[in-house]
């Protein structure tokens, strides 16, 4: 039934011919085929290219060409906002490619700050990226809004006005525009980037995604009746839809659950070798390992999806080498799906362990204002208490599937992702440590670690686990059920419906919406979570160093004849400082200045420019320069407050 041709290699560029199942192997209404030959290349479009078009209402604006916060914004309609952004506020925004994606979109940004108080490299900066994993789509929407929100409330809002005035912030609302094309325009789902990879080492690149048998637009749950003892799990006899499914015990299992689909390659298996592979948050440069079995010894740490070599991926490379050439940017917001949690680093060890105190503090002030703000119950670090977290709140038995017995479609999360918790992709080799457990080339790590910024990676949505019905501290599967009857008419959960599997004769397919619930909002409930995270990262914008010049004055050098000390008072007002302590260790960040220039009649002593360290959030500092007077002073002094992080300020000091 299926025919397939091994890898053939030309420097380097690896192709794979796939004969796909003929249309005639499918049962016919509702199912479109995929097309019968499809060439996987590196740089070749997957998406529409290769599978049907979902037409999904869930991506749709209310009405055409307005925009609003109840669908979910493709690439295109994402970029002709910008567009439009960059054309109706030319003096706040600045739209530009900053390149191009692994299939050649360009990756798109946008620079918001008022353009007639400075340039945007010379204020106090915040970088905010969306859409960096590809299905965990949410973020690309709080990145939009956040920036909306800014945008209509310059002119309106006085503080808001005040921080666009004096601060810049870059939002990249889609870093990954290909996986997410994939996601929102076809029923496939995948971790990160489109790139092919060979999940299941067979030597063949992509070659079984899932099918989306029934052509409903979701690759859903396929159940099959079996006969009792032979299957893994049952009906659960609390739930009188016969929705929800659990663990068979003591071997009297009489259902198999497996994802909608085939075994495209014959291996026994099905789906698991989908689009893909590789992923965007393991290509970080910081603390980098290889891919299993790159490792020559055998014995080291590896990690799945870390790439062929740190930013091999141009979608994360972009990011670093924006960051490396903007200093001034203190603050980075990089978000994903779902758990939900303020999530940031370090994460190979715990955050006492890898932070200095003066900067643990810091993080530790803005997870606890953090979670105030978003309604979030957890935030700290990813090797700790993301992971050990994670194990205590699952709210099943170890080894047990996530909703009620169904494998997790789209579960995402940072060790989770659509093929399934535990998998290769999402962990690392080696013995788990005690209590925590490592992710390695991390964006987090390399944010504070290498780049000396406060850089969070928050898990937005919590999978559909809303409502604790009975108090127990746990939301099952009955209760998202419930949920989604009571208040969603029942929608995203679609009922197990009847039909004739190709391979495994009469099954049923049904479950959980994989993209508009388990790892992403249903768009009746969008904007209140986006929203939630937008408030945060508004909090962290005003939380940029503020610098001023407060004023000064000369005074008389005693015995020394026309000479003054000339005070120059400069303050930062706002929280955080104008370098954390690893900021200044790596030597990302030079220490702040004070320049004097000086009227005629003034003459300089000493030095007209001293470097002053880095000023603490609210601390105010005298500097003082020597001057000698050899005329009345014809004029004020000129000050030119100078900090990589804080930015570029100007004034006057009234000597006369």
């Amino acid at each position: 039934m299926k025919k397939l041709t091994k890898i053939i290699a030309f420097g380097g560029l690896a192709a794979v011919l796939l004969a796909a199942v003929s249309a005639q192997d499918f049962p016919r209404g509702g199912f479109e085929p995929r097309p019968t030959k499809a060439y996987i290349v590196g740089g070749v479009r997957h998406g529409a290219s290769f599978f049907p078009k979902a037409d999904y209402a869930f991506v749709k604006p209310k009405t055409p060409g307005t925009m609003d916060f109840l669908h979910y914004h493709t690439y295109d309609e994402v970029a002709a906002i910008l567009r439009q952004w960059a054309k109706d506020y030319p003096n706040l925004v600045d739209l530009y490619s900053v390149g191009q994606s692994f299939e050649g979109r360009d990756i798109w940004q946008i620079t918001i700050t008022n353009k007639s108080t400075g340039k945007d490299t010379d204020k106090p900066a915040m970088f905010v990226e969306g859409n960096r994993h590809a299905g965990e789509v949410t973020a690309a929407e709080s990145a939009l809004w956040l920036a909306h929100h800014i945008l209509m409330g310059y002119g309106r809002d006085p503080e808001i006005t005040g921080l666009v005035d004096t601060r810049t912030l870059y939002v990249r609302v889609k870093n990954n525009p290909d996986g997410s094309e994939l996601y929102l325009q076809t029923a496939q789902s995948l971790r990160s980037t489109v790139r092919p990879y060979d999940d299941d080492r067979d030597g063949l690149l992509d070659e079984d995604p899932p099918e989306d048998l029934d052509g409903d637009g979701f690759i859903l749950q396929v159940r099959r009746k079996v006969e009792p003892g032979k299957g893994t799990l049952i009906i659960d006899p609390a739930d009188k839809t016969g929705r929800a499914m659990i663990r068979a015990t003591d071997g009297k299992g009489d259902y198999t659950v497996q994802s909608e689909g085939i075994d495209n390659d014959g291996d026994g298996r099905v789906n698991e070798d989908g689009i893909g592979g590789l992923d965007l948050h393991r290509n970080y440069p910081e603390n980098w390992r290889p891919m299993p079995g790159q490792d020559l010894t055998g014995r080291g740490w590896t990690q799945g999806g870390a790439g062929e070599y740190p930013l091999s991926e141009p979608e994360t490379r972009y990011v670093v080498l924006f960051l490396l050439q903007h200093p001034n940017v203190s603050v980075v917001q990089t978000m994903d799906t779902s758990v939900p949690m303020l999530l940031h680093g370090p994460s190979t060890s715990k955050m006492d362990e890898a932070m200095f105190p003066e900067d643990l503090k810091i993080y530790r002030y803005f997870d606890q204002e953090g979670k105030k703000l978003t309604g979030y119950e957890r935030a700290g670090d990813t090797y700790y208490d993301y992971s050990v977290g994670n194990r205590l709140n699952r709210g099943a038995p170890a080894g047990a599937p996530p909703a009620g017995g169904l494998p997790a479609a789209g579960s995402g999360g940072e060790r989770g992702g659509e093929r399934g918790e535990g998998s290769e992709m999402a962990g690392s080799s080696g013995a788990e440590s005690p209590g925590g457990s490592p992710l390695f080339g991390h964006s987090p790590d390399f944010g504070y670690l290498s780049y000396g910024a406060v850089w969070y990676g928050d898990e937005l949505w919590n999978g559909g686990r809303l409502k604790d019905y009975d108090g127990d501290g746990r939301v099952t599967t009955l209760e998202q059920l419930r949920y989604i009857d009571e208040n969603l008419g029942g929608r995203y959960f679609k009922p197990w419906t009847k039909f004739n599997h190709p391979v495994l004769g009469e099954v049923e397919i049904g479950g959980f919406n994989p993209k508009f619930w388990s790892q992403n909002p249903p768009v009746e409930l969008l904007e209140e979570w986006i929203v939630k995270e937008a408030k945060f990262n508004l909090f962290l914008y005003k939380s940029l160093p503020r610098l001023s010049i407060l004023g000064g004055g000369l005074k008389p050098v005693k015995k020394e004849k026309d000479v003054y000390e000339l005070t120059v008072t400069v303050a930062n007002q706002g929280y955080l400082p104008t370098a954390l302590k690893m900021a200044d260790r790596i030597k990302i960040v030079r220490p702040d200045s004070v320049a004097v220039s000086l009227p005629a009649g003034v003459e300089i002593v000493d030095r007209i420019r001293q470097e002053i360290g880095y000023l603490q959030g609210g601390e105010r500092k005298d500097v003082k320069f020597k001057v000698k007077m050899t005329k009345p002073a014809a004029g004020d002094v000129g000050v030119t407050l100078s900090s990589t992080r804080g930015g570029v300020v100007k004034g006057t000091v009234k000597i006369g």
